[in-house]
């Protein structure tokens, strides 16, 4: 079997906004168009083909990203649908990892909204080219070059309009095609097949050849060739502007703005176009970079079938009829059904049975996969996201995927004791699935807890263990996910000396901790001089140290920013084992935490309310009254926009109250900033809070 489409034409793309920017209807356009579906799918209508989950359905959001493939201009397309809300931000995360290119939407009427700051921030962190498109054109209060001027000033990106939108609000009817000089209008039609392309009417003529010059004098700056050109005065040619736009545009120099009314079906035709014109094919990206797996050293693999096979499984899905699907990017090689995978993360092999194009839930078998392909497949038992597949004779471990930590826990209990065993499956299936969702017990009550990213994260999990498991729970309110560290540095030493099972144990430690800066984590230093402690006993002390943070000092939550040091020890050639010296050291990190100052830290929110004016002291107050900081204020398309920083904790219900202060006409919209440290006097009634619900 060989390739439909050279590696040359296919494009590996996400789609990705703030919510409600018309995602997932564009990506519905998409696939209307390009012939994969006869009808369009309406999120509005629950008939969405990329919003497949019940959960997605019911409540018109996109939660899990889907991804599908359709066909444009001979070109494969693939394409994962992401969602807004910023609760399901490991999704994007997760699927940026592994796309070459990504159109961003922004809302013609709202610009660059929070969420849509956030993903332009994953995707600078994985250097993913992006195009640009202001959907909803159509509505009333549409400003797009207010959008355009917002994506200088809040992307700190390099924007390029390439297209000038034909009527805005109720009159937008198409675009024009500065590159190649065309008029793409769609009238009235509501199905958006009655595309005319024409010649520029006489009586834009001398403003599109402004614009387009304007747009040449911009690209100029970014390419020496069409520099030269410019600067001889003559025309450009459409593909050699296009050469130009697309080099810059891989090279994150340019983003390429369009325009279009998903919706009305208005703006679709000449985005495919754009997505096979500027954004890169799997060759355009430069050859990955990965570690061997048993001598550390550097392995690179080019985007060519010809090299060995290596992938990256990106995402985890919970299927009922194969158990698990796995996720994949194909990075280098080929592969087929009846083909060894070699897990190099997890030193396992298993032989793949079926492999899978995925389009939304639905699938289509295939019998091999080349580099750059996205593919799924029936998973191994022990394979997670991040695990890396490859040829066992040529192992490589790719880079694996960051998540950001929950925020909100609540606990769980099932209704009766017979539906135990099936909630801790089904917790252990949704651990598995999402890397964002954490599964603990309460060190003083002994309850079962689920971590999310928020509210709405943990209402859909719960959601699912009823729907999809069967298991029906009693939970907790929500609660917000605190953490401990220590303010100063401290020393600890302990002796462990007992008798077990007839055999004496002996380890003896001595511990300093310090602080170390937010978002650190956990830092382990062995200063013995050589031969003071074995190697495996030292290893033992660094594993009783990291295994005492997921109990902290003051309330039980777990501890971080800390480092810890090996100062001293001794051992026994006889009494001395690895056990000992573990219970010895989370002996002794107690006995410092405890002299160190521990505080708790609380999660502060990026907090952004829309709402009129008029409002605009009522919701200023209760801010105050929630602890928060007022960041700054501006106005937006006629509605207030205040930016806060805001503790969580104070944070639930926030809904209900903001409907009430601005009688139903107040929206907002928060993410996860940073931990700070929590207040003395709000830490001591936390901890006394606790106390007496344990006692």
């Amino acid at each position: 079997m060989t390739r439909t489409h050279p590696i040359e034409r296919v494009r590996n793309i996400g789609i990705m906004a703030h919510i409600d920017a018309g995602k997932t209807t564009t990506t519905e356009r998409i696939l209307y168009y390009t012939g994969i579906t006869y009808k369009m799918g309406e999120v509005d209508e629950g008939t969405a083909v990329m919003d497949w989950m019940a959960q997605e359905q019911e409540r018109g959001i996109t939660i899990t990203s889907a991804a599908t493939t359709c066909y444009w201009n001979n070109h494969r397309i693939n394409i994962i649908d992401t969602p807004g809300h910023v609760d399901f931000t490991a999704e994007v995360e997760r699927s940026l990892r592994v796309l070459d290119g990504a159109v961003v939407l922004l809302c013609g009427v709202g610009g660059v909204e929070p969420q849509s700051e956030t993903v332009w921030r994953q995707a600078d962190k994985y250097r993913v080219p992006r195009i640009c498109y202001i959907n909803k054109m159509d509505r009333i209060g549409a400003d797009p070059e207010r959008a355009f001027e917002q994506i200088k000033s809040r992307l700190a990106a390099n924007p390029l309009a390439i297209q000038i939108p034909l009527g805005r609000e109720e009159t937008f009817r198409g675009v024009v095609d500065l590159v190649n000089m065309k008029e793409y209008d769609w009238g009235t039609d509501l199905i958006g097949t009655d595309l005319a392309v024409r010649e520029i009417a006489a009586d834009r003529q001398a403003e599109v050849r402004q614009k387009r010059m304007d747009m040449l004098e911009h690209l100029s700056d970014v390419d020496e060739q069409i520099m030269e050109r410019y600067l001889e005065g003559g025309d450009i040619p459409p593909a050699d502007v296009t050469r130009a736009l697309r080099k810059a545009t891989i090279a994150g120099k340019v983003v390429p703005v369009l325009y279009g009314a998903s919706f009305r079906n208005k703006g679709v035709h000449p985005l495919l176009d754009a997505i096979v014109d500027f954004l890169p094919a799997p060759a355009d990206i430069p050859p990955v970079v990965g570690t061997h797996p048993r001598t550390h050293q550097s392995e690179t693999r080019r985007p060519a079938d010809d090299e060995p096979f290596s992938a990256l499984v990106f995402k985890v899905q919970n299927d009922p009829f194969m158990g698990n699907l796995a996720f994949f990017r194909v990075y280098s090689g080929k592969a087929h059904v009846g083909s060894v995978f070699y897990n190099s993360v997890k030193d396992e092999e298993e032989r793949v049975s079926r492999l899978l194009e995925m389009h939304a839930n639905k699938r289509k078998e295939v019998k091999e996969i080349f580099a750059g392909d996205i593919m799924a497949m029936g998973t191994m038992k022990n394979l997670s996201t991040g695990d890396t597949l490859c040829a066992k004779n040529r192992p490589i471990v790719l880079e694996s995927i960051r998540f950001p930590e929950p925020v909100v826990s609540v606990t769980i209990e099932p209704r009766s004791k017979v539906e135990h065993t099936k909630l801790h499956a089904a917790l252990g299936k949704l651990v598995k699935e999402d890397p964002t969702v954490r599964v603990a017990q309460d060190p003083q009550t002994g309850q079962t807890l689920i971590y999310g990213m928020g509210e709405l994260h943990i209402e859909i999990l719960m959601d699912r263990i009823s729907r999809e498991f069967g298991v029906q729970a009693n939970t907790g309110r929500p609660q917000v996910a605190y953490k401990e560290t220590i303010l100063k540095a401290a020393e600890g030493q302990s002796k462990y000396i007992r008798q077990l099972g007839g055999k004496s144990q002996y380890g003896h430690c001595r511990l300093s901790v310090q602080p170390l800066p937010r978002g650190e984590g956990f830092a382990f230093v062995n200063k013995l001089k050589a031969g003071v402690l074995p190697a495996e006993f030292a290893s033992a002390v660094a594993d009783g140290a990291r295994e005492s943070l997921d109990f902290g000092i003051l309330a039980g939550f777990p501890m971080t920013d800390i480092r810890v040091t090996l100062t001293d020890g001794s051992y026994s050639e006889t009494d001395s084992t690895d056990v000992a010296f573990k219970i010895a050291a989370t002996m002794a990190f107690k006995e410092a935490a405890q002299k160190a100052v521990p505080v708790l830290l609380e999660p502060i929110m990026n907090l952004e309310v829309v709402s009129p004016d008029d409002y605009l002291g009522d919701i200023a107050g209760d801010l105050n009254a929630r602890r928060g900081k007022i960041e700054g204020m501006e106005m937006r398309g006629g509605s207030r926009v205040i930016k806060a920083l805001v503790p969580l904790a104070e944070m639930f219900g926030y809904a209900t109250i903001l409907r009430t202060l601005t009688q139903g006409r107040g929206v907002f919209s928060m993410e996860f900033h940073a931990y700070e440290t929590t207040p003395l006097q709000i830490m001591e009634a936390i901890v006394a809070r606790i106390e007496g619900r344990v006692s």
